[in-house]
């Protein structure tokens, strides 16, 4: 009777345990990137009544004779399975499709989670946006424009006061040169080339008409601007002579590089109407403020994005990948450490080596099943009745037991 009370508790405790990991899931049925957590249940070992007997040569064998002694849990751990990605419109909320953890550091260790929602704190450096951890990944070396991805990971700092320019370096010109200009006469037209502070220069084209069907140009300002070529049109008015110099260049602003851009001339035409050459386009731009940081897809590079369209490569999001992520160890806030049995992170770039991609504008809903636990719920409940009414019939069957002194 007492072994079938005590067989019976530790069923009640399992039952227990088993209802505090559904409620656990089911509080966080809305908690971005939780993994729902799974109970097993294993049988404890067994009192052997009786070991049995080999069969002989006149009779057969007696199987062994055991009581078991009741259930354990035999573990409990998250499932990594993806949750479903819902759209914020927020570029710096992100997910991962696929496998993999983003990283972020504490100051004293690296810690882990499926939770991609960052921001920019008073430092300037990106963190997450619920705990302020700080993401890390890898950064634009000063000088370079590409990242090294096998350089070891870091914080990554966001120049929030950066201003960007662009130096003109090609420009398209376009219009007509009138083909009833005598030869000699003159057409001068003005065309805009910024240089690499984002200062406007404007430098005076003079093209010249010759005998044949081409026209000299030569650039005539300002001071210390130079270039100079020559158009030819075939009969029909149409550019046929080179038409793309190098040799355009000007000074450019205090503490600029000069100017040096090559001008595309074959939208030209040589026809009987009035000169109207012009700058049809230009690559050149002037300074501009942060407006904006964008997170690149699947692999997360990160850009800075300025008023006059320009954008900066300023880092890389890392990811890291476990053998066993079942084996990390939750620590609350959405993030995980590694643990005994995890294996050490493979941090490299999303979308490589197993990794998953990154999704910028998406967050990662948990993947709790409320229709699975609420039926784990059922059945978390029916066992604990169970056990509880094999208690209630145990104490019953004791006191008939007492009674039969009456």
């Amino acid at each position: 009777m007492l072994r079938s009370m005590f067989t019976a508790i530790s069923s009640l405790n399992i039952h227990q345990a088993f209802m505090d990991v559904i409620a656990d899931n089911l509080a966080n049925a809305n908690t971005t990137g939780y993994k729902a957590s799974r109970v097993i249940f294993q049988d404890q070992f067994a009192q052997l009544m009786s070991p049995g007997a080999p069969p002989s040569a006149n009779t057969g064998g007696i199987n062994p004779t055991q009581i078991g002694l009741g259930a354990q849990i035999g573990y409990i751990s998250p499932v990594f399975t993806q949750g479903s990605l819902q759209n914020t419109g927020r570029n710096l909320d992100l997910s991962l499709q696929g496998d993999g953890f983003f990283v972020y550091s504490n100051g004293n260790g690296q810690l882990y989670s499926r939770d991609g929602s960052i921001g920019i704190d008073a430092s300037g450096f990106l963190v997450s946006s619920s705990t302020g951890l700080r993401v890390q990944g890898w950064q634009v070396a000063p000088g370079s424009t590409t990242i090294n991805t096998t350089a070891p990971i870091g914080s990554i700092p966001v120049p929030t006061d950066a201003t960007m320019a662009s130096a003109t370096t090609t420009g398209i010109l376009g219009g007509n040169l009138n083909s009833q200009t005598a030869n000699g006469g003159t057409y001068n037209t003005t065309i805009g080339a910024y240089d690499s502070m984002g200062v406007q220069h404007t430098l005076t084209l003079q093209f010249t008409r010759t005998p044949t069907n081409t026209w000299n140009w030569a650039v005539t300002g300002p001071a210390g601007a130079a270039g100079a070529g020559t158009v030819t049109f075939d009969a029909n008015g149409q550019q046929t002579g080179m038409a793309v110099t190098t040799a355009v260049t000007a000074l450019g602003s205090t503490g600029a590089n000069n100017i040096g851009m090559t001008l595309d001339m074959t939208q030209l035409t040589m026809l009987a109407d009035s000169s109207n050459v012009s700058l049809a386009s230009q690559n050149g731009l002037p300074a501009g403020n942060l407006s904006d940081i964008y997170v690149g897809p699947n692999n997360g590079e990160v850009y800075l994005l300025f008023s006059n369209g320009l954008k900066q490569l300023v880092g890389q999001l890392s990811v890291a990948k476990f053998t066993n992520p079942t084996g990390l160890i939750r620590t609350g806030e959405n993030l995980f450490q590694i643990g005994l049995n995890s294996g050490d992170p493979q941090i490299g770039v999303a979308e490589t080596g197993g990794r998953g991609a990154i999704v910028p504008g998406y967050r990662e809903a948990s993947n709790v099943d409320m229709a699975q636990e609420f039926t784990s719920m059922i059945l978390a409940q029916r066992g604990f009745q169970a056990s509880s009414r094999v208690i209630t019939t145990s104490d019953e069957m004791l006191m008939e037991l007492v009674n039969l002194k009456r």
